[in-house]
């Protein structure tokens, strides 16, 4: 007999097997033409009385089940809101409105939820979006895990933006907006009670003025996408498949901070597939790259800011990674769960 198909904590990973799961199961119930297109948000035509097309809003939603709810540089109330907000800028839409939906455990502290909410308010203010919808649900004891979020958004995208994953050409080159592994590894030694000289810190963040001034250096970008389940290897390897492109990237281009490459090889993880939150990949024609670079380093959240590599005709639908011996190999999508309930 065959054994009956459960699910398992691998298929929430943001990997192979997430998504398997959904289109193998969810797309084959809920598909359509706009949920096909497996963007980080859905976009929506939007028309006039008279059937014209007068402009695009975007709109995604997304669930929170972080383990700790508070980080060294974030809480659950942060993630939902930044997680959310970058969605949406991965579209090049302006974020506007949010929801906001509470899974509460029985005997959460009050000060500890007033510590969540207050937070998504700092953060809702600091990204220039109001949350203007809600809910609460209370669940016996163990039937959450303190506190579980899910979020909606919805934005516009400016006239002349057409940004999507499966809009990345050969001869495009790949920007990365910083270091990455700093979310996954600050929550995975936060867990597990480990110390080092230099504290890790999630790089949680709202990334839509970061978006802003790329696309107010040029307009014509072409992919945008946030690495975060199942890290930059993961994110790359989503772009390659949906834009039929090969992509090459350079180690040693790759910027990662010291105490997350230490923590990595303690823990026997490699960076590129760990989580990020507050990191973005851009591909956009090498004329465009430079004026886009520079806007990105005069900027809080693009400071580390570099080509990492460049999209090819070669291998398509696969990500082909130069190691710092000089050799190739191929970076695939994640298989398993690498860090369970970083988001």
């Amino acid at each position: 007999m065959m054994a009956e198909k459960i699910v398992l904590l691998a298929h929430g990973s943001g990997g192979l097997l997430s998504h398997e799961l959904i289109t193998g199961l969810f797309l084959k119930h809920l598909g359509n033409p706009i949920l096909n297109a497996l963007e980080d948000a859905s976009a929506i035509p939007l028309a006039d009385d008279q059937g014209r097309l007068i402009g695009q809003a975007v709109f995604t939603t997304d669930s929170y089940v972080v383990k700790p709810i508070f980080f060294p540089g974030g809480d659950i109330g942060k993630l939902a809101v930044c997680g959310t907000v970058n969605d949406l800028a991965m579209r090049g839409a302006v974020p506007l409105y949010l929801s906001a939906g509470f899974i509460l455990e029985e005997g959460l502290p009050f000060a500890d939820l007033e510590r969540v909410l207050a937070s998504m308010a700092a953060t809702a203010q600091t990204a220039g979006v109001r949350i203007v919808a809600g809910d609460t649900k209370v669940v016996k004891r163990g039937g959450a895990d303190k506190l579980f979020i899910n979020t909606a958004g919805l934005g516009l995208v400016p006239p002349g933006v057409h940004i999507s994953a499966s809009a990345a050409r050969p001869g495009d080159v790949l920007i990365l907006s910083g270091a990455i592994g700093d979310h996954g590894l600050a929550i995975m030694t936060q867990r597990e009670g480990l110390r080092f000289e230099t504290p890790l810190q999630s790089d949680c963040a709202p990334l839509n003025s970061l978006v802003s001034v790329m696309l107010a250096a040029s307009p014509r970008i072409h992919t945008l996408r946030d690495p975060t389940r199942g890290g930059l290897a993961t994110a790359l390897n989503e772009i390659a498949a949906q834009s039929g492109v090969g992509i090459e990237i350079e180690e040693m281009a790759v910027p990662v901070h010291e105490p997350v490459r230490a923590a990595s090889d303690l823990l026997g993880l490699d960076p590129f597939y760990v989580a990020n939150e507050g990191k973005l990949i851009a591909t956009l024609e090498e004329g465009d790259a430079r004026p886009v670079l520079e806007a990105m380093r005069a900027h809080p959240y693009g400071r580390e800011a570099a080509i990492v590599g460049r999209v090819t005709e070669e291998h398509p639908g696969r990500v082909a990674l130069r190691t710092i011996w000089g050799t190739r190999r191929l970076l695939d999508m994640l298989a398993g769960e690498q860090l369970p309930r970083i988001c």
